[in-house]
């Protein structure tokens, strides 16, 4: 069983960071994720096939720092590797090749990043319905591009598919926003503190006003989605902006309603956490380093909270430093001193979050889904259900779980879970705290035997 001093879950722009610092202080790091290679969701895939997928623009390739850092001494990279268990004490064990795979760090980093927001509405379990953060994993793994294309909910990213998909030729049929007058006027007096990410925002209206350029049409403040199939095989996708009804048809729709901290692993691991009223979604309670209340586990990156790629990789390397500080490498006074420029870049990523959690607000009647709309999509449990069944007396996610089984499919409720509490909370339950247990991906019999058999032979 290998040991190291800091083992990172995660190889997006946090997890990165985090290892070159950390190896940079004489730190033996070993990095795991998931995907084939490093980037995490914004940088996936970079350095293959970069001259194919110039569209995806310069915020795209800035990654390949990061990735070559990965190549430096003393980091150990595990790609195809998923991380199902994370122990007491430091012991990390992961699935790869078929195979499960043990090591024990003195310290652990979760960064994990974000995952999209289900965005639950009659018609989005249909063929032709995707998120829209799916859709540009396509872009980024494959080339492939979504033509004639609907984008619809509300968020940043729609505006940056949308301009990646203008400059690669293939515009998208049309913006429906769901994001409404109100909140927008209601988002400027955010506006200020957000100047200090003046990059950022300019970076926004640059994105709109080529929308704009190329003639894409935007409906604004949408809502009462629903899809529903074609008999060739595309969708039909109605909506209403104030008194007005619309119709599109489009071969493929998709969806956004902003990204929320992936917690899985967090909450296996014992960490506390706390809800965000702003971005709606739980997230690890952290002090200003990343650290959490498990000793020995930080957390870093749009795991803790949505910040970006900037942010998160300020986050990173804050948590590195505190780590080697607290391995004895480095002082405290030495720590503070290098942490003092990305504070100050932290300050400044974060400085838009304010401005922009209020004026791209998820819909309600998406945090909230009624009627038939499927919530659990591996257990096809619908939202009438689950208010039916907080209404025989399961007033918590645990509860609604045994009577309906929502949460109990493939993917373990991480595209249900956060919805049943928005569906309990509409109902007025109390919030619970999020729970989870190990193992937090599936894992074969097989492995776990084998796992055994191998503890056994070492001890």
């Amino acid at each position: 069983m290998p040991e190291v001093d800091l083992a990172i879950i995660g190889a997006g722009p946090a997890g990165m960071a985090a290892a070159a610092a950390a190896a940079g202080g004489g730190a033996r790091v070993l990095i795991l994720d998931e995907q084939p290679r490093a980037g995490g969701q914004i940088y996936r895939n970079l350095g293959a096939g970069d001259d194919a997928r110039a569209y995806l623009g310069p915020d795209y390739f800035a990654g390949r720092a990061l990735i070559a850092a990965l190549d430096g001494a003393g980091i150990r990279a595990e790609f195809g590797a998923t991380v199902w268990r994370v122990e007491p004490g430091g012991r990390v064990v992961w699935s790869q090749g078929g195979k499960s795979h043990m090591a024990t760090a003195r310290h652990v980093l979760l960064a994990g990043g974000a995952q999209e927001r289900p965005t639950p509405f009659p018609g989005w379990t249909l063929p032709g319905v995707m998120p829209a953060g799916a859709a540009q994993i396509l872009m980024k793994t494959s080339g492939l591009l979504p033509r004639d294309a609907v984008l619809a909910g509300c968020g940043p990213l729609l505006y940056l598919i949308a301009a990646q998909l203008i400059e690669a030729g293939a515009p998208p049929r049309a913006l429906v926003e769901t994001q409404t007058p109100a909140a927008m006027l209601g988002a400027m007096r955010h506006l200020p503190g957000a100047f200090a990410a003046f990059p950022m925002l300019f970076k926004g209206v640059r994105l709109i006003a080529r929308i704009v350029a190329a003639g894409v049409a935007r409906h604004t403040g949408a809502s009462g989605f629903n899809a529903s199939p074609t008999g060739d095989g595309g969708i039909v996708f109605s909506f209403r902006t104030g008194r007005r009804a619309h119709q599109l048809q489009t071969p493929l729709l998709l969806t956004h309603q902003g990204v929320v901290p992936s917690t899985h692993i967090s909450r296996a691991a014992g960490v506390a956490h706390e809800w965000n009223a702003a971005q709606q979604a739980f997230q690890p309670k952290t002090d200003d380093w990343g650290a959490t209340d498990v000793n020995g586990i930080h957390v870093a990156g749009d795991g803790a909270g949505i910040g970006g790629a900037e942010a998160a990789q300020a986050a990173g390397r804050l948590a590195a430093f505190d780590i080697l500080y607290r391995l004895g490498r480095w002082s405290a006074d030495a720590r503070n001193q290098r942490a003092a420029a990305d504070r100050a870049a932290l300050r400044r990523a974060w400085a838009i979050r304010p401005f922009l959690d209020c004026a791209y607000a998820p819909a309600p009647e998406i945090l909230a889904p009624e009627g038939d709309t499927i919530v659990c999509r591996c257990e096809e449990i619908t939202a009438a259900q689950i208010r039916q069944s907080y209404a025989e007396g399961a007033i918590g996610p645990r509860q609604v779980k045994t009577a309906t089984r929502a949460g109990m499919g493939h993917c373990q409720g991480r595209m249900c879970d956060l919805t049943t509490r928005g569906i309990l909370a509409s109902c007025g339950a109390a919030p619970a705290a999020p729970r989870a247990r190990s193992p937090i991906k599936p894992v074969t019999l097989g492995e776990l035997a084998a796992l055994a058999a191998h503890q056994e032979t070492s001890s």
